[in-house]
């Protein structure tokens, strides 16, 4: 069975949540794993009319086969994620590394009170920033030192690699997007740490010969929550008539919107070596492809975006979000193109 990594292609809020949740029920993984930076990034995906929003967990919550984990590059906000545990009911199965590093109150005030992030940069106050400055002195705290926490601990990179031992399906989900990555993203104006799948599994303790498929994950036109640079960005009265108006789901700030970038989303394939592309909110852009599940459905023009978008970046788009709910995408993995 494969290990598939889930990747932002842009700058984050690209749908990796939707996309994870519904592989999570299509593939039923045994373990599904989250890499990346921590409770910064807020996932929401949609369920039977129901909205999940998550910024610890993995997306992964909703196929009760599978174990939750949580990497030892990810930082843990311990209420943040003994909330979730409780609101969602993942008690039994959710497991987190030994060396997560604690985000403590001490890094959230830093955060909220330096001009330099919170202002120049807009970061999200989340804490996460200076939680990382510590680990790279070596005096952050460790889950291990935390006892809310200590029944949750475990190895997770044993656990993913003795679940590929054997055979079985595991799901690793990234946060952020390519292009807030620290070492390849728009720097100043990123987040902590890389967050490209090389980053991510590193996070998890996955060596990079186990991976069988990364997808990398856009949206139908690119968003962008607080500062940096943003090509061919819309004003927000034009955004607004598109229907691309999106608020952030940890800061509640509105997104920054363009169209599509081809050129981002070429680069982001090649420093993710992505084998597939998962396309979201593709009903945004076309509003007559709501609900559709089947390729041959989608509007002529529909079609036509998303074979611009494989010509261009040279791989297919085989998840295409098509709706608010995670049932609502077109699964061409197994589709016969000749």
């Amino acid at each position: 069975m494969p290990c598939n990594v889930i990747v932002g292609g842009f700058f984050g809020d690209e749908g990796k949540g939707k996309i994870t949740a519904y592989l999570s029920l299509k593939d039923n993984p045994l373990v599904a794993v989250r890499g990346g930076v921590g409770a910064n990034a807020g996932h929401t995906f949609t369920y039977n009319d129901e909205v999940f929003k998550v910024r610890m967990l993995p997306s992964a919550l909703l196929n009760h086969n599978s174990r939750l984990l949580i990497g030892a590059g990810v930082l843990i906000s311990p209420t943040i994620l003994l909330n979730e545990i409780e609101k969602y009911n993942t008690n039994d199965r959710t497991f987190i590394d030994n060396q997560c590093g604690i985000i403590e109150d001490k890094h959230i005030k830093s955060d909220v009170g330096s001009d330099h992030l919170r202002v120049e940069l807009g970061t999200t106050g989340t804490g996460t920033g200076p939680a990382n400055a510590d680990r790279a002195m070596r005096t952050l705290k460790l889950a291990n030192e935390v006892p809310p926490l200590k029944k949750f601990i475990t190895d997770v990179s044993s656990i993913i690699g003795e679940t590929l031992d054997d055979n079985k399906f595991v799901l690793v989900e990234g946060t952020q997007g390519t292009y807030l990555s620290l070492y390849h993203g728009t720097y100043p104006y990123v987040t902590s740490k890389d967050v490209t799948a090389s980053g991510i599994c590193s996070d998890i303790g996955l060596g990079p010969k186990k991976v069988d498929e990364v997808i990398v994950v856009f949206k139908s036109f690119v968003t962008r929550v607080g500062t940096g640079p943003l090509e061919n960005e819309l004003p927000p009265s034009e955004a607004s008539k598109r229907g691309w108006t999106e608020y952030g789901s940890v800061t509640g700030r509105e997104r920054r919107s363009s169209p599509f970038n081809f050129e981002l989303a070429r680069r982001a394939v090649r420093l993710n070596s992505a084998t597939q592309i998962g396309l979201t909110k593709l009903d945004i852009l076309y509003p007559k492809s709501a609900g559709v599940k089947e390729f041959v459905k989608l509007p002529k023009e529909a079609q036509d975006f998303i074979k611009s978008i494989e010509d261009n970046v040279g791989i297919e788009v085989t998840l295409i979000g098509t709706g608010a709910n995670i049932g609502d995408i077109v699964d061409r993995r197994n589709e016969n193109k000749f």
